[in-house]
């Protein structure tokens, strides 16, 4: 399909002392076969060289748009601050040191627009810091409704697509963790589901210092998410936070490459 080139995208990269890794990020956005499109990255006080990095791909194309926060504010924060100045009618997130395919806006783009979705999310594969494959890729469900999302954490920032034209702007919550969850989670209450692609369009590489990998320890922003922010009962949220652990388990734990 030829895509229509008014169909802007914002797309917003929390960042800090990415410097190992934010060429790369910013090359597999360059690389894209779609074209339309503005890079936000929000730089959260790196204290390496992240920012010079950045400021040098910037000089070289005018799409890529860096903002510096005054302060160490967190993944949350950054991202709100890149949806805030978002000029586009889809918004979709990278971290710092992920990658999409080269067709990964065009492939979002032109499932939302066949189908007639407005919000869908893709496969992708999951590497360590070397870019070696440790997991199975993760593919996704074919679609996934608010009940759903509370069992288990199938939507990424990586590859989430979300037409904010027709949506408007959600912002994420200034919780430690799991704010993009959270942020899922306001769009699934405004539309039924969001529609995965299976297709693995994106590597998300798994740090060892990443602050998402103890996932014992992120458990507990479950708990505060189903309580706090979704004010869920006490026994629904027992219930919940079982299934989520099982589901948890075998997304991580039982897929791992032989």
């Amino acid at each position: 399909m030829n895509l229509d080139n008014s169909n802007f995208i914002s797309i917003v990269c929390a960042s800090y002392n990415s410097e190992n890794y934010i060429t790369e990020t910013i090359d597999s956005v360059l690389m894209q076969d779609y074209k339309n499109w503005e890079l936000l990255i929000i730089d959260d006080c790196s204290t390496d060289n992240t920012v010079k990095i950045i400021e040098h791909k910037s000089k070289n194309d005018p799409r890529i748009k860096l903002f510096i926060n005054l302060t160490n504010s967190g993944s949350g924060f950054s991202r709100n601050v890149g949806i805030e100045n978002a000029k586009g009618n889809y918004l979709t997130f990278i971290d710092s040191d992920d990658l999409w395919d080269s067709n990964f806006l065009s492939t979002s783009l032109n499932f939302q627009i066949v189908n007639g979705h407005c919000f869908s999310f893709a496969s992708y594969r999951r590497l360590n810091e070397n870019l070696v494959e440790i997991l199975s890729p993760f593919i996704v469900p074919e679609k996934v409704s608010y009940k759903d999302m509370l069992k288990t954490g199938s939507i990424s920032c990586l590859t989430a697509f979300i037409n904010i034209k027709q949506l408007g702007k959600n912002y994420m919550p200034q919780i430690r963790k799991r704010q993009d969850y959270v942020f899922f989670l306001s769009y699934l209450k405004q539309i039924d589901y969001a529609y995965g692609i299976k297709n693995v369009l994106a590597s998300y590489r798994i740090r060892k210092n990443s602050i998402s990998r103890n996932k014992f320890d992120a458990m507990k922003y479950i708990w505060i998410v189903y309580r706090d922010n979704e004010k869920l009962s006490l026994l629904n949220s027992l219930f919940l936070m079982l299934i989520y652990s099982c589901n948890g388990l075998k997304k991580y734990y039982f897929n791992r490459k032989k």
